[in-house]
């Protein structure tokens, strides 16, 4: 039930979410619990939208063995992606955010870690999706990293189509692969230093010039100069 202060959006949110818990999904739970059960103490956590989507959180020791368990039981042979997330706040703020987009006053740099689906523990988490095109049920995955600059067992010989996603992540998140065959740069020169999808990475160009987008912005019917001047906008 909810309390007076309740607003509407969260009514909407509560009316969902109650709709989602009349939903039986017995597949995706059937297969959650079989999951849960191959992987004992190193299955964290895991969420079903009913009819949609899997999510599951596991532990960093085992990120390798969950891609086998997936792909030889369960026959989730189709890889999609592998990524990273860093959750850390960024000490900026949205101060490197388009002047169009920036409308906060105030800028909260203190601000805790909050995650995603299945919750986190740690800064780093990293992420992949896998799917049996059979069922037509896909999975989504998820590891805490340890450190600074984590190390996890690369899926290659599990995916091998996770070899450019491995290397985008070590360029771009510092988060490394072991047993990778190849683990060099996609995109930046070799020497370059920093991980540029980190939260705490500068992007000074974003100081240097206007962010694409803000400029030549063309005024919607019934506005005028001084309505455009004071939300921020530039023409």
């Amino acid at each position: 039930m909810s309390s007076p202060d309740t607003t509407e959006e969260g009514l909407v949110e509560e009316s969902i979410e109650s709709q989602e818990d009349l939903i039986i999904d017995e597949e995706r739970d059937v297969l959650v619990e079989s999951i849960k059960k191959d992987l004992g103490s190193d299955f964290i956590d895991s969420h079903v939208t009913p009819q949609i989507d899997i999510w599951i959180r596991v532990t960093q020791k085992a990120w390798l063995e969950t891609a086998r368990v997936l792909f030889e039981k369960y026959e989730m042979s189709f890889f999609n992606f592998l990524s990273a997330i860093d959750w850390k706040p960024s000490p900026f703020g949205r101060d490197m955010d388009a002047a169009i987009d920036n409308t906060d006053d105030e800028v909260d740099i203190e601000s805790e870690m909050e995650w995603g689906v299945t919750g986190g523990e740690k800064r780093f988490q990293l992420l992949a999706r896998v799917h049996n095109p059979v069922t037509n049920i896909g999975i989504n995955i998820k590891a805490d990293l340890e450190g600074d600059f984590p190390e996890v067992e690369t899926w290659i010989p599990v995916y091998p189509g996770a070899n450019w996603h491995e290397r985008e992540v070590m360029e771009m998140f510092g988060i490394s692969f072991t047993n990778h065959p190849n683990m060099v740069n996609l995109y930046l020169p070799t020497e370059f230093e920093g991980n540029p999808l980190r939260k705490d990475f500068p992007l000074l160009s974003r100081r240097a010039k206007p962010w694409p987008g803000i400029v030549d912005v063309e005024l919607m019917p019934g506005e005028d100069d001084d309505e455009t001047e004071e939300s921020g906008e530039e023409t």
